[in-house]
Parts: structure tokens; sequence; C-alpha cells
């Protein structure tokens, strides 16, 4: 049996592979992005290739706002993936209605609370195989 082994782990984020790319692309340049359904107005989160409304794939991009308030959230000490230092904030932030699953950077955990205002700080994670830079989105106390 002969294995094969996926080059990028993070295929989403590149234009080769989705047309979500331009979500990361936005990320990038520090703006927080979904999708809105053109035929319906329906925004989704996370970003989707076609509507879960209607079913439409005509969408369009918009940009949200850069803060947002944590909703819900939980730490985590152990476990880490490799490259990620602990403990880990992880996050449920309310952003204009959306509930967005983010990290917190720069946190105390013992500091972070429901209701709590943060603003978006995206993170730079390990480069892509062509060396181009990678994003996610991460939040930091406002």
């Amino acid at each position: 049996m002969t294995y094969v082994r996926a080059v990028d782990p993070f295929p989403l984020e590149s234009a080769d592979h989705t047309k979500l790319h331009e979500f990361y692309a936005r990320l990038a340049r520090g703006v927080l992005a979904t999708t809105r359904c053109t035929a319906c107005g329906t925004r989704a989160w996370p970003p989707r290739g076609f509507c879960g409304e209607c079913a439409s794939d005509r969408l369009e991009w918009v940009d949200l706002p850069g803060d947002g308030v944590v909703h819900a959230f939980t730490v985590q000490e152990t476990g880490l993936p490799s490259g990620f230092e602990g403990p880990r904030v992880f996050a449920i932030v309310k952003v204009d209605g959306l509930r967005v699953f983010t990290v917190l950077t720069g946190v105390d955990p013992a500091k972070v609370e429901i209701g709590q205002r943060v603003r978006l700080a995206p993170l730079r994670v390990a480069d892509d195989p062509k060396g181009n830079p990678r994003w996610l989105p991460a939040f930091a106390a406002a």
C-alpha cells in the first residue's frame, strides 16, 4: 500500500485550492471578513462557498468590525500543537452578531472574563510550502 502525505496542511489559504483564500488575504491586512449571500443577504461564519440558507453560490465578501466581546472561553494548558506555547486561551468572540471561534493572545488566562472587549490581532503562523506568510484570526484585550 502506498501512502500519500498532504504537502500543504492549510490548503484553504491558497488561491490554488479554493475561493475562500480571500478570507486569509484580508486577514493578512488586518481585516476580518466573511461571506454574504447576494441572493438572500445571509451572512455566514465561518465564510462559506455557498449559502446555507438558500444554497446560492452568489456570494460577496464583507468586512467585519475589528472588535468584539468574549462570549465564552476555555484555557488549554497541556497537549498544545507543536509551535504553540501554553497556556492557550480559546474563545468564542461575538463580532457584529456572529460567533467567531478564535484564540486570545497576550492575555493573562486568569483575567479573561465573559463580556470582555477584545480587538482583532491576526496571528502569524508557519509559512506555506511556497514561503508565503499564513495568518489565523486571533484577538487581544482591547
